[in-house]
């Protein structure tokens, strides 16, 4: 016991509850069989032994005031995650207005430069303050990652968003034989837009009470099963949050906008509950299930486009049959609800039982656990 104190003392010393000390046992490897060679059933008696025999680093002295939380920049960061719907309607109002400009030039796109110009203009700069908001959002607050991911995460992203606001538009052209490039014009859909970047501020607030009551579980369970009962219907809540948030914003900037319907809003649900969930993992310590959900609805949608494409060959009409018909049935927005639907689902089942494992709401892994030694030579 003395040898294991030593090799975990610097987990035991910075510990704020034994939920935490066999969080990082488990994540050195320790399993409940280890734990019985040392008497005890499991890892989480076995944490509460070194939680109990190893004295704080941090313990204040007897009759000490415990100190006050700190909630500095709390204000700033709720700011941030509401920055980027504002700044997106800012722009379609800006838009908007900009359409109505008189101008003496033709409207067509070969003879702008006149309202056409301004209003690409007027997008452009706007998109481009979204992104960056964005990149805020998702570096700081609730919805940071634990570990870096990749730039490939960022492309599923970017991939996603860009047929959420044009995929309707491009798959009729592909259909009807075009688009006639270069001289086609995208036609965005500003209300999905619109309620995807609203949609920022209630998924960082989701995420946020998911893990402060996840943490909070951490010290009131006696065992990990315990806790894992407690975990999963709390993300099932969060995601329900999340979820009903996305249909209100929908079916207001539909409402505000309209262009658009039932089928938009039903993708902007199945799109938002897909990135939220991906970000979660990415939040608790899993960035490969995390670009996992998001590249499966990315081969997805490509894969609706490429079967289409690939009908117009001599013989292979068929391919486009499946495509064909759900847009026939359903409009075009049945291809993105699907192809993020279905990842969705899967993400979640996925979370279900990675988040209901205490490794995975350690307050900061890399602070508490740099300094242990290895576990290669373990007992």
């Amino acid at each position: 016991m003395k040898t294991l104190m030593y090799r975990h003392r610097t987990l035991c010393e910075h510990a704020v509850d034994p939920m935490e000390i066999a969080a990082g046992l488990e994540a050195h490897g320790v399993t409940d069989r280890t734990a019985a060679r040392f008497r005890h059933r499991d890892v989480f008696s076995l944490a509460e032994e070194l939680y109990a025999r190893v004295p704080r680093a941090d313990a204040p002295p007897p009759g000490a005031p415990a100190p006050a939380p700190v909630r500095r920049g709390r204000g700033v960061r709720a700011v941030l995650h509401l920055l980027p719907g504002a700044l997106c309607a800012g722009t379609v109002a800006a838009v908007a207005a900009s359409a109505h400009v008189p101008t003496p030039v033709s409207q067509t796109w070969s003879d702008a430069p006149s309202a056409l110009m301004v209003q690409t203009a007027v997008a452009t700069a706007g998109a481009g303050l979204v992104v960056l908001a964005l990149r805020l959002c998702v570096r700081y607050g609730p919805l940071r990652a634990r570990y870096r991911s990749g730039r490939a995460a960022g492309l599923w992203a970017c991939w996603l968003a860009g047929y959420a606001l044009c995929g309707d538009w491009l798959l009729r052209q592909v259909q009807t034989g075009g688009p006639d490039l270069p001289l086609a014009r995208p036609q965005f859909v500003t209300g999905t837009a619109l309620a995807l970047t609203c949609a920022v501020g209630p998924a960082a607030w989701c995420a946020h009470w998911f893990a402060a009551r996840a943490r909070r579980g951490l010290a009131d369970s006696r065992c990990l099963a315990v806790f894992a009962s407690r975990v999963r219907p709390l993300l099932l809540t969060a995601v329900t949050m999340q979820l009903a948030a996305l249909l209100a914003l929908s079916a207001a900037a539909d409402t505000a906008v309209g262009d658009g319907g039932a089928g938009p809003v039903a993708a902007v649900c199945a799109l938002g509950s897909l990135l939220f969930l991906a970000r979660l993992l990415a939040r608790h310590g899993f960035p490969a299930a995390a670009a996992a959900g998001p590249a499966a609805a990315v081969a997805l949608e490509a894969a609706a486009l490429a079967s289409v494409l690939a009908a117009r060959l001599p013989g292979l009409a068929p391919l486009g049959k499946p495509v064909g018909t759900a847009v026939a049935l359903l409009g075009p927005s049945a291809v993105p609800v699907v192809a993020c639907a279905v990842p969705a689902a899967g993400l979640l089942l996925y979370a279900l039982r990675a988040l209901a494992g205490a490794s995975a709401h350690t307050p900061d892994p890399v602070a508490a656990f740099a300094a242990a030694p290895a576990e290669a030579d373990r007992p």
